[in-house]
């Protein structure tokens, strides 16, 4: 039998945004290219994302009256991020920041329709290098029937409806019937939504009109694509890896990677005993089915080393009575009206905050006050006003497994949820006084241009900040819910994994929730996520085509 049973120049594991731009490159870059997916859907965990790339300094700043430099940029990531160890080294974050415009370019020379966030602010404006808006890119919304045959194994298509939805609609659209820029962004969302419709086109926004953008140029180029094929071991030749097992439906291959192997295989939220082992919890991910570290053990078969293992993209979300996907929590716990609440009725964190931080505050308060699960308590105002995704389908279910509580009175509320009602009245009675004045003295909610954000500007004088006294009440329960893990294999600069003997392993690379995120242990901006693992993609497929 031959050696090899099939031949390529870059093996490409994954089909999210890391494997797929390190795809693209590699074969604009003249690579034969193979990619492999794990599960049966193509997409990963971007493809149901909010799709959103922190991408500093990208080319289309310019037309948006915005200056970014490589100066600001460090000095904000080292302000934010700090000394996390060589995940998120001065390399790392310079070869990030470098990447940034050279794939941008790319990918919209090969036809990628970049779309700016422009109002977005960094998760930090107001830290030194801190932007409020301009740097944060998403794709146009993508029309699925460019897809052809591979739109019935796009991992949007079986999960979400077509909606051409773009991240820069939703902190508008979440308020679209209580402000006028939230009715006329409504309004336009509405009209692109029938436009598509009048034309025959099924158009998808957010991660979706990404993957699906990336997944065109894949075939455009020619480049196979197998799923349903994990790579289960990595071949090494002396201490270079030269190629990998995938086990296919039909079996067993070996296929020889003449540059390299690229890990984008995502991370590690659906493994219940990973999690346990570095978390503590099992996990309320809203990551898709094959997130299991399948790519990660792989790498540290191979000797590569791991670090931020004990981390995730935390958030706080709702669980799903079904026990199925936990509903992410954004514009809903931001928006005035409303507060979060230990299961003692006393608040414990900045509501408007970035989500890693609500999702960082809920697991470290737990430690010494009972917070999993944890309550928004709403006032009627705010369920009149604002969008609330997790009920878009109705409550019924909520309300019977517990996780929707009402009442028409704090007192009430507070004995359903087996809190003592001079607690929780106390705690809004304070909180209510805070919102009066528009200053909250306890965590400094509405200080910031992020909080502001997803705030209400007709509420004055915070708009993050309303009292909460119109009953009926109502409290949902919250839990640290994640977009995808944080810790993975550690790697360098070039994107390269590093082994435990702290050398790069020639010919293994990996990009994304596969990885250590450059980001650390905190969230700049909408997208640091998929932004580097983008960047660190494309990098890599650089690095490889590179090698002799």
């Amino acid at each position: 039998m031959p050696e090899w049973d099939k031949e390529v120049d870059l093996l490409v594991a994954g089909s999210g945004a890391a494997a797929l731009a390190a795809a693209v490159t590699g074969s604009h870059e003249g690579l034969k290219v193979l990619v492999v997916e794990s599960t049966d859907m193509w997409g990963g965990t971007t493809a149901i994302s909010g799709g959103g790339l922190w991408m500093p300094g990208h080319p289309g700043m310019e037309a948006l009256g915005k200056q970014d430099s490589e100066e600001a940029v460090l000095r904000y990531m080292e302000e934010t991020i700090g000394d996390v160890g060589p995940a998120s080294s001065l390399e790392r974050r310079k070869a990030f920041i470098r990447g940034v415009p050279r794939v941008y370019r790319l990918l919209e020379s090969l036809g990628l329709e970049w779309a700016p966030s422009k109002d977005y602010p960094d998760y930090y404006p107001d830290k030194p290098g801190g932007m409020a808006g301009g740097r944060s890119i998403e794709a146009q919304p993508f029309d699925a029937k460019r897809l052809g045959d591979d739109a019935a194994t796009w991992r949007t298509a079986d999960m979400l409806p077509p909606i051409p939805i773009k991240t820069d609609d939703v902190w508008l659209i979440s308020r679209a019937w209580s402000t006028s820029d939230g009715f006329i962004r409504g309004a336009k969302f509405f009209f692109r939504t029938m436009g598509g419709l009048v034309t025959g086109k099924k158009l998808y926004g957010l991660g979706g009109g990404y993957t699906g953008a990336l997944m065109r140029i894949v075939k455009d180029q020619g480049t196979e694509v197998m799923l349903s094929s994990p790579v289960t071991a990595l071949i090494k030749e002396r201490d270079a890896v030269v190629g990998a097992e995938v086990t296919t439906p039909s079996g067993m291959l070996r296929v020889k990677a003449s540059k390299g192997v690229v890990l984008g295989t995502g991370g590690f939220a659906r493994n219940k005993e990973w999690r346990l082992e570095n978390h503590g919890i099992e996990g309320y991910t809203s990551a898709p089915e094959g997130d299991v570290g399948s790519g990660i053990q792989v790498g540290i078969d191979a000797g590569g080393d791991v670090a931020l293992m004990d981390d995730a993209w935390w958030g706080a979300s709702v669980p799903d009575p079904e026990g199925k996907d936990a509903q992410f929590l954004v514009a809903e716990r931001s928006m005035p009206f409303t507060i979060f609440v230990d299961q003692e009725g006393r608040r414990f964190t900045n509501e408007s905050a970035s989500y890693i931080d609500v999702g960082h505050d809920i697991l470290e308060h737990h430690r010494t006050v009972p917070t999993i699960p944890c309550w928004m308590i709403i006032d009627r105002r705010h369920r009149h006003r604002y969008l609330f995704n997790a009920f878009l389908t109705g409550t019924k279910k909520y309300k019977e497994a517990g996780i929707l509580v009402e009442a028409d009175t704090l007192e009430e509320l507070a004995s359903e949820l087996g809190m003592d009602p001079k607690v929780l009245t106390s705690t809004v009675e304070r909180f209510n006084g805070f919102a009066r004045a528009g200053v909250d003295e306890d965590f400094e909610r509405g200080r910031t241009a992020y909080d502001n954000y997803y705030g209400d500007p007709t509420v004055h004088p915070n708009p993050n900040l309303g009292t909460l006294e119109k009953g009926p009440f109502q409290a949902v329960q919250v839990v640290p819910g994640d977009l995808g893990t944080k810790g993975g294999l550690l790697t360098d600069e070039h994107a390269r994994v590093i082994s435990t003997k702290g050398a790069p392993i020639p010919g293994l690379y990996a990009s994304g929730n596969a990885t250590a995120s450059v980001m650390g242990r905190t969230y700049p901006g909408a997208g640091s996520t998929i932004g580097p693992a983008t960047v660190f993609g494309y990098l890599a497929a650089m690095h490889a085509a590179s090698r002799p």
